[in-house]
């Protein structure tokens, strides 16, 4: 009797098996996916926030003035609470325009989020210029 039941309890295992490694895989895979999605939120948040800013021409406006204060100060009101960002313009040649840091704080080994935007002045002579915005939650 004990030979009829060995080969069915060896099935048995090879199933458990087979459904222990299945299972951790499942939950491996959502633990990677709950981890990417503050990066995915603070991208769209980051876009967001220069879309609002350039949507009325201000964005423009304070890169064409040079005014960096007032783009930091404009960067920390719209962008939540909390929010650790440092901001890069470049020319349509990829050179620097800021001549100033433009950052709210360090990042300290969190993880960033990076969004790049395009940008054109609304001003009588055309500039375009591409932003870098780096963004991270401060913990």
């Amino acid at each position: 009797m004990k030979n009829e039941n060995k080969g069915q309890i060896r099935i048995i295992e090879a199933f458990l098996a087979v459904l222990i490694i299945f299972s951790s895989l499942v939950i491996s895979a959502n633990l990677t996916l709950t981890q990417s999605r503050p990066n995915n939120q603070l991208k769209r948040i980051g876009l967001r926030t220069l879309m609002k800013l350039d949507s009325d021409g201000s964005l423009g406006k304070y890169i064409d003035e040079g005014n960096w204060t007032a783009l930091r100060d404009a960067l920390n009101l719209a962008l939540p609470a909390g929010t650790s960002f440092n901001l890069t313009v470049y020319d349509e040649e990829m050179r620097q325009v800021n001549t100033v840091v433009i950052s709210n704080g360090g990042f300290g080994g969190r993880e960033v989020s990076y969004v790049e935007y395009v940008c054109a002045s609304q001003g009588s002579v055309f500039h375009c210029y591409v932003i870098h915005l780096y963004l991270a939650v401060v913990s």
